[in-house]
C-alpha cells in the first residue's frame, strides 16, 4: 500500500497531484518517470463552482467499474498525474486526472519501457466514455419537535 502524496521539504502539504506537461521541467518529479505506478478507481470527485456555491461532482466511466490514474511513486507515497481535462467535463474543473485505457495501462507500468516511450498516454480520456452527477448533500435533519 502506497500513501497518496509525495512528502517535499519546501511545503508541509503533500503533493497529491503532477500537471502531466511540466513532468520534466521539475526537480521534484523528473527523477520519478521511471516510477511510475497505477491508482485504482471506480469514481473521483471535482468540485465545480456555480455562482458562489461549490457543488461536489462524481465523475466516472461508463463502461468500466475499475480503471486506473497514471501515477508517480517515490518509496511509500504516490502522486496523480493530471491533464487539461476532456470536453465533456470541462465545465466541471480545469484539470483532470489521467484516466489511461486497458492498452496504455500494461505500457505505463512495464519497467523495460522508458518515460520518453509511454509519455503520449497522458492525455485526457474519451469524453464519450465519462459520466458525471452532482452530488447533493443529505438535508439536514430539522428539529423533530418544532
Amino acid at each position: 500500500m502506497l500513501r497518496w502524496g509525495l512528502e517535499t521539504d519546501w511545503d508541509n502539504k503533500p503533493l497529491i497531484n503532477a500537471r502531466s506537461e511540466t513532468l520534466t521541467e521539475k526537480k521534484t518529479f523528473s527523477p520519478l518517470l521511471e516510477s511510475r505506478c497505477l491508482i485504482p478507481a471506480t469514481a473521483y470527485f471535482e468540485w465545480r463552482k456555480d455562482a458562489k456555491a461549490k457543488i461536489k461532482t462524481r465523475i466516472w466511466l461508463k463502461e468500466h467499474d475499475l480503471f486506473a490514474f497514471a501515477g508517480l511513486r517515490k518509496e511509500d507515497r504516490f502522486t496523480v498525474i493530471t491533464c487539461a481535462p476532456s470536453p465533456s467535463i470541462s465545465h466541471i474543473h480545469g484539470r483532470m486526472p489521467v484516466i489511461l485505457n486497458r492498452g496504455s495501462e500494461e505500457a505505463w507500468i512495464n519497467e523495460n519501457n522508458t518515460y520518453a516511450q509511454v509519455k503520449e498516454v497522458l492525455v485526457p480520456f474519451a469524453s464519450e466514455q465519462l459520466l458525471f452527477e452532482d452530488i447533493t448533500p443529505p438535508r439536514a435533519q430539522g428539529d423533530l419537535f418544532g
